[in-house]
């Protein structure tokens, strides 16, 4: 969430925890403890614009959606920046299908809809609007059957949930599930679900995919009073890394039994600098090749890319390789 995406107040937030909260949530800790020995943190680009989204390109580099400046970029595996596409409107969640860039505009700035799910051929940069009229779309997920996720972030009111589009067909369904205020998407190891958070409650969900209907909260990441959780991914033995883009933080949740501590912290945007605080920190975590391994790639409102190099021998294999 950022950008001028509508977001309660603190007062407000606190009563849609009260008044929206569902379902039966994991025991919450007391505070977060810190989990980053042994970590190693490199900035890989800086002063890039506010970034929402990202997506590896399977050759070292990455696609980055620029939510603030309206753009789509491209790093390659050395640092240069290439500018793909200018004058979208909030451009959000990324997802690569071959030779397919899917990306989602209007984050933020379609309460009332004009939200568009999009694919860029890029060999030839054409762009054709797949899904138009969208209300407030955030996080996409590309499902091994081909089909996309969308999650409606709609705040406070009224919930959409996550909608599914089928490329092969043009099949849309809204709703799909009904998960109130979802972002990020990651699929879990065994294929038969994916996680999203409620960013109200701070709470971690599962969907499974042959019951949408049927979500459950697996955890509650209760560090503060609402840290915002933004974009997610999943290792193949469970690990989730969520980034909290209003608690400038990116968590490490252990999905089987809940338990999270605090990876990074501090990552945070002067406000003065914000188009409209108060999201300020990190925006989206992703899993991709670091050389013979893996490591967690962030994105930031401050216009940084990171990269998180785990310690040995925590494997970072992401829940969607087998």
């Amino acid at each position: 969430m950022r950008g001028s995406r509508g977001i309660p107040c603190a007062a407000s937030a606190l009563a849609l925890t009260a008044l929206l909260g569902w379902g039966t949530a994991a025991p919450a800790q007391a505070g977060p403890p810190a989990c980053a020995a042994g970590w190693q943190v490199d900035t890989l680009a800086a002063d890039l614009g506010g970034l929402e989204n990202l997506e590896s390109d399977g050759r070292g580099g990455f696609y980055l959606s620029g939510i603030v400046r309206g753009e789509l970029l491209h790093i390659d595996g050395n640092g240069t920046v290439t500018t793909l596409l200018t004058g979208l409107d909030h451009p959000a969640g990324l997802r690569l299908d071959g030779d397919t860039l899917y990306f989602l505009t209007g984050d933020g700035s379609t309460p009332s809809g004009g939200g568009t799910l999009s694919a860029l051929d890029l060999p030839t940069g054409a762009v054709t609007v797949l899904v138009p009229d969208l209300v407030q779309p955030n996080g996409l997920l590309l499902l091994p059957d081909g089909d996309l996720l969308i999650s409606q972030l709609s705040v406070p009111w009224p919930p959409v949930g996550i909608s599914r589009y089928r490329p092969a067909t043009g099949e849309f369904t809204l709703a799909w599930s009904p998960v109130p205020r979802p972002n990020g998407l990651a699929l879990t190891a065994d294929h038969q679900a994916v996680l999203t958070e409620d960013i109200a409650t701070s709470q971690i969900v599962r969907v499974p995919l042959d019951a949408p209907d049927r979500p459950t909260v697996i955890a509650t990441l209760a560090d503060g009073l609402l840290p915002g959780l933004d974009d997610l991914d999943l290792t193949a033995s469970g690990l989730a890394f969520v980034t909290g883009d209003y608690a400038g933080s990116v968590y490490q949740l252990d999905t089987t039994s809940g338990t999270w501590c605090t990876l990074a912290t501090g990552w945070t945007t002067p406000q003065d600098l914000v188009p409209d605080p108060p999201p300020i920190g990190p925006t989206s975590a992703r899993l991709a090749r670091d050389g013979a391994g893996w490591s967690v790639y962030v994105t930031s409102i401050d216009g940084t890319l990171r990269r998180l190099r785990p310690p040995a021998p925590l494997d970072l294999t992401p829940s969607h390789v087998r």
